[in-house]
């Protein structure tokens, strides 16, 4: 009889065993926050510590993640640190805009992102896909190595481009590509100003280097919406519906200033494209070293493609393909942190005769990364095992234990997006080309804006 294969269990931090310094605190933030958690934060469901004189208290028990996001998320604004990092980039998009503003917004936009509309834009994302493999014949022909890292990123930038601006981009799409790059890479850090709550006024030395390419950024996205707009008015039948087209329409009194749709449409840019890329990364390299959970992928995706012209249809028919993918977001959540902050004193019970008191002020942090790898949420919390999201399997997954894309009122609005775009983007990719290790695949997970391969995802493409 032959022993059963032990899963992989792909590179991330040892958990810390001792309280790290001050100075070791700001070292690792503002290096790769990942390597700062400590063994508790892994096995405790909730636990209090002081980061920088500050009451924080990290919360990984499904029900008490329920009552700060959802049960009684009134009492829990945005973080300050969060907002520190990001209002300046995206100001007053969805993932910022707090109060009425995110109200309003909230409201507007939430029509825009139906699964109907995402259905309507599968073809588009079929599509991009097969173009995008087009460039693989080269490599897979000559055994050429590939950052797959970088490729996804550009692959999920066409699908963006295609489905938000039908590709009409002001100047160079090369170019808006790059800059969206080092948009991220500037100003998407962590400063040590903003540990120490520094007010906004006091720079940032990232955030002034990163000024001009985020002037440069906005001056694209404005001039893409004005072009856009004098076709709307010029020859209206001409107008391709796309994501750009119904969030212009939103503006009105009711609805979103123009600064608003340009606030969202750079937040969208950042959330949606970033994201989906890493996590198709860390996809493709875990199924490189999962034989056989890669087999049952790819005879998926033959057995659909054959019979199934529509990718509509697709995310429902194949259920280890997502599964796959939700997998390797558990293990590398494209969004590694939520945080929020207490405005009032609040407290949960959590019906064992144990009590959670939250002071006001107190700097809440529900991180996926903690909280996807927790010992006592997940059998073998490092390895990847994509069956656990099998149909047959998710009911054993507590709502409020899996939040790749978070809960809430400010889950995240593009999920189904997301999740049909992956789907989409695998199921193309995987029935032709098959990606594989080499000696020189040695990513590490980093936390910036979201968790990316350090080093990178050089693979070997080759044809199936």
């Amino acid at each position: 009889m032959t022993a059963p294969v032990a899963p992989f269990v792909p590179p991330a931090p040892v958990p810390r065993t001792t309280p790290p310094s001050r100075l070791q605190i700001i070292r690792t933030v503002m290096r790769n926050p990942l390597e700062l958690w400590g063994e508790p934060s892994f096995r405790l469901e909730w636990l209090k510590v002081k980061l920088f004189s500050e009451r924080t208290l990290i919360v990984n028990h499904p029900g008490l993640i329920r009552h700060v996001l959802v049960d009684n998320a009134r009492n829990y604004e945005m973080a300050v640190i969060r907002q520190l990092i990001l209002r300046p980039i995206l100001r007053d998009g969805l993932l910022t805009a707090e109060g009425e503003t995110w109200k309003r917004t909230r409201k507007a936009i939430a029509p825009v992102f139906t699964p109907r509309h995402a259905r309507g834009f599968a073809v588009q994302m079929l599509e991009q896909s097969r173009a995008f493999t087009d460039r693989y014949e080269v490599a897979a022909d000559n055994g050429e190595l590939r950052d797959i890292a970088v490729d996804m990123t550009e692959l999920t930038y066409d699908i963006l481009s295609a489905t938000l601006f039908s590709g009409q981009v002001a100047g160079s799409e090369a170019e808006f590509a790059g800059d969206i790059e080092r948009l991220l890479s500037t100003m998407g850090r962590v400063d040590p100003m903003d540990l120490l709550k520094a007010p906004s006024w006091v720079p940032r030395i990232r955030r002034i280097l990163g000024k001009p390419i985020l002037a440069k950024f906005r001056g694209i996205v404005e001039q893409t919406m004005a072009n856009r707009q004098q076709l709307m008015r010029s020859d209206p039948q001409s107008v391709p519906e796309d994501f750009l087209t119904l969030l212009i329409r939103l503006q009105g009194p009711d609805g979103l200033t123009l600064g608003e749709i340009e606030d969202n449409i750079i937040t969208f840019i950042g959330a949606g494209h970033e994201t989906t890329a890493r996590a198709l990364g860390w996809t493709l390299y875990c199924l490189a070293n999962s034989p056989a959970d890669r087999e049952k992928v790819e005879a998926e995706i033959d057995e659909v493609l054959a019979r199934e012209p529509d990718p509509v249809k697709w995310l429902d028919a194949m259920p280890w393909t997502r599964a796959a993918f939700e997998e390797a977001m558990r293990l590398y959540p494209p969004a590694p942190s939520i945080n929020r902050a207490a405005i009032a004193d609040d407290q949960w019970d959590n019906g064992k005769g144990e009590t959670v008191t939250i002071d006001a002020g107190t700097t809440v942090l529900v991180m996926p990364w903690t909280l996807h790898r927790h010992t006592k949420l997940w059998d073998q919390p490092g390895a990847y095992i994509p069956s656990r999201f099998l149909p047959e399997n998710r009911g054993k997954i507590d709502r409020y234990q899996y939040l790749p894309f978070g809960v809430g009122p400010r889950i995240c609005i593009g999920a189904t997006f997301a999740l049909q775009e992956a789907v989409i983007a695998l199921g193309v990719l995987l029935s032709k080309y098959r990606f594989d290790c080499t000696e020189k695949t040695k990513p590490w997970p980093m936390q910036k804006l979201t968790t990316q391969p350090e080093g990178g995802l050089p693979m070997r493409v080759s044809r199936r």
